[in-house]
């Protein structure tokens, strides 16, 4: 048996100097910025908890693999907000593109549709919330269901939102190839086939760079489709009277009912930035705030741009309703720029997904990141040449089990909830009532998917 070593003065006098510093500048970080010098490297805040963060009633910490608590910082809230922003949609890619066709389905009663959309999606986000409240790690919703109904059903829940998410990071590219850009500007053939290519490398390429460089990329994302749907809303506004009608049943219930729930569908991809929670300092705090009010100004964005549209209902059924705008109202470049906008939109939201499944993949099985990084991007490299062979065959065979599975991953999460609420004491009613409501919204994505 090996004794230790005695202690010395000078070993003393070390530790005695090692604790007054960190006391000095601690009390610095936390009048500064809000946070103590132990937050910014203890592997509470940089790590996910052991078995992916699923022991949400004690337990030890440790930081993932790879990642070393002594140089790694919690995500700041800024960066968290950006990747939310990011993930809801993008709100761009909301307003201008996915939003107007789904809500010109409510004819005159665009605006009523649209705040049943919000009041419908409120119950998924809440649960997310409710469950963050307790559980944060680099397990997501994995690990919501492992901490209510235990690791088998969190297994399979996961499995279900890896194959939805894998198969989206190969499809997406077809979408903004070969659909949407064809309906902004003159691209070629060619064209095509080099951004076919270039789009999943330089995905792969940001995400290998370093999850410093992928936070920066999709702040940048989020900033620049904020101020675009900002223009984009100036426009309908100034040009639209939004009649009060369109707050009223003037359309038919059902249609109103199916353009509502279909819009709230849109909002799903609000999930991912809650596998970032094992590197948030405060990460209770930091995703209510970030999720809450990204979703608000995301609903409001889309408001925006939709709603006065209901005057002019024709625009809502256009190809690409915000570039049309653009182009009535503005200037053809603004128009461009607003379509080049809705595919970064759709590209940062592939990003988040990327980032997310690394980040569930580590948790579940502990192993490093980096090799995961790669793994996913040589997926992703490795796809793309056999989606030139036929792009919308390619397209629909992968789209429909994508949708099916998140749809499943989602109710599996929404049902653990109530057991979640049990474990702790919670009140069983509101759980409940939560977790019918958001259920209804998951079998209904399903039924829409296939």
């Amino acid at each position: 048996m090996v004794g230790r070593r005695p202690l010395r003065r000078g070993d003393h006098e070390g530790r005695v100097q090692q604790e007054l510093l960190e006391r000095l500048f601690g009390r610095l970080f936390r009048r500064w910025l809000g946070l103590g010098l132990s937050q910014l490297t203890s592997t509470e805040a940089v790590g996910a908890r052991p078995r992916a963060g699923t022991d949400p009633f004690g337990g030890a910490t440790r930081p993932p693999a790879g990642l070393s608590p002594g140089t790694v910082r919690p995500i700041p809230p800024w960066a968290f907000t950006g990747v939310a922003i990011c993930s809801f949609g993008g709100p761009l890619a909301l307003a201008a593109l996915n939003a107007p066709g789904l809500l010109a389905d409510a004819g005159a009663s665009t605006g009523l549709a649209m705040v049943a959309a919000v009041i419908v999606f409120t119950a998924p986000l809440a649960i997310w919330l409710r469950y963050a409240r307790h559980v944060s790690s680099a397990g997501g919703l994995f690990a919501f269901v492992e901490a209510a109904a235990g690791r088998r059903l969190a297994l399979a829940q996961a499995a279900t939102w890896i194959v939805s998410y894998v198969l989206y990071l190969v499809y997406t590219t077809v979408q903004i190839v070969y659909d949407l850009l064809p309906s902004v500007m003159p691209v070629g053939r060619s064209a095509q086939t080099v951004l076919a290519l270039l789009i999943p490398i330089g995905i792969a390429g940001v995400m290998v760079a370093g999850r410093a460089t992928a936070l920066i990329v999709l702040g940048l994302m989020a900033v620049g489709q904020l101020a675009l749907a900002g223009i984009l809303d100036g426009l309908t506004v100034a040009h639209f009277t939004t009649p009060a009608s369109a707050f009223a049943v003037g359309a038919p219930a059902g249609s109103v009912a199916k353009a509502g729930a279909q819009t709230s569908l849109l909002y799903i991809c609000g999930s991912l930035p809650l596998f970032l929670g094992g590197e948030l300092a405060r990460p209770a705090r930091t995703i209510r705030r970030g999720l809450v009010g990204t979703y608000l100004l995301t609903t409001v964005v889309i408001s925006l741009a939709v709603v006065p549209l209901a005057a002019a209902p024709g625009l809502l059924r256009t190809a690409v309703p915000g570039v049309t705008v653009a182009q009535l109202f503005a200037s053809p470049g603004l128009a461009k720029a607003t379509g080049i906008g809705v595919a970064v939109s759709i590209a940062g939201v592939i990003l988040c997904e990327y980032l997310a499944l690394t980040r569930l993949l580590h948790a579940i099985g502990r192993w490093r990141l980096r090799p995961i990084t790669l793994a996913i991007g040589a997926l992703m490299v490795a796809a793309a040449p056999f989606s030139l062979i036929d792009p919308q065959g390619f397209y629909s065979a992968l789209v429909k089990p994508s949708l099916a599975a998140l749809w499943t991953s989602q109710l599996i999460v929404f049902l653990a909830y109530p057991r979640f609420v049990a474990k702790r004491r919670g009140r069983a009613l509101p759980a409940w009532t939560l977790s019918v409501a958001a259920s209804g919204l998951a079998i209904y994505g399903l039924w829409t998917a296939l």
